[in-house]
């Protein structure tokens, strides 16, 4: 019988001194102690980190945080008066919100979407002084003086448009979230052309989409409401 292998110094067999698992692994000092874990030795480091770089109470690092914050410059604003739906607003409004921004979360007109954001796709168009504009782009203050008229002003006394009853007869809407937008660019259209060919809706009507395209259905509804012939309205 050959000798048994030993791999320690001291000669004693790697089997009879169990090998601890890796996160409760020995560190033994020069005086022999294994009291210390790996697990134990981490926490008690990452614990005096932390401590240590935490702002004190009263030091000059706290004091300067706290007094950067207290000096933010306020939010320049303008005071303007904007006419809404055939109501008169004089507010201020700070510098930095878009006109769609003021409507929806100022007046409460959510009628007017956001899509883009950006001026692409046309659901928050609204109609300044007559004309479609988009107001995710249009800022506030720019609308001083002006007259905005939105979705819910085409209403009167309860009673929709025919261009809005023509966009339900005619199934324009699908998911709605467009419609709105699609409404007030077909508005101003059929107050400039009030019987527009198809081909001139399909031109005026570009810079709305509809993400779930229903543009035939849409056309259809604004020659229905402009009673063009051919269009199944009116003659």
């Amino acid at each position: 019988m050959g000798k048994k292998r030993t791999d320690l110094k001291d000669g004693v067999s790697r089997r009879a001194f169990p090998i601890p698992r890796s996160e409760d692994t020995l560190y033994e000092d020069e005086g022999g102690d294994r009291d210390l874990t790996r697990r134990g030795f981490l926490g008690g480091a990452g614990a005096a980190l932390v401590v240590a770089g935490a702002p004190k109470l009263g030091s000059s690092e706290h004091s300067s945080a706290g007094a950067v914050e207290q000096e933010a410059p306020a939010v320049p604003q303008t005071a303007i008066r904007i006419t809404v739906n055939g109501t008169e607003h004089q507010v201020n409004v700070e510098d930095r919100w878009t006109l769609n921004e003021f409507l929806r979360d100022h007046i409460g007109l959510t009628g007017s979407k956001i899509g883009c954001n950006r001026g692409e796709c046309g659901a928050c168009t609204v109609l300044v002084d007559g004309e479609p504009m988009f107001s995710c782009s249009t800022l506030a203050v720019w609308a001083d003086g002006r007259d905005i008229q939105t979705v819910e002003g085409l209403e009167s006394d309860g009673t929709v448009s025919p261009l809005q009853q023509a966009f339900m007869d005619y199934n324009a809407p699908q998911c709605g979230f467009c419609t709105s937008g699609q409404l007030m660019t077909a508005t101003a259209l059929l107050v400039d052309n009030p019987r527009p060919t198809s081909d001139e809706v399909r031109s005026a009507m570009v810079g709305n989409l509809c993400r779930c395209s229903n543009y035939n259905a849409i056309v259809e509804a604004v020659l229905a409401a402009a009673g063009t012939p051919g269009s199944g309205g009116a003659p």
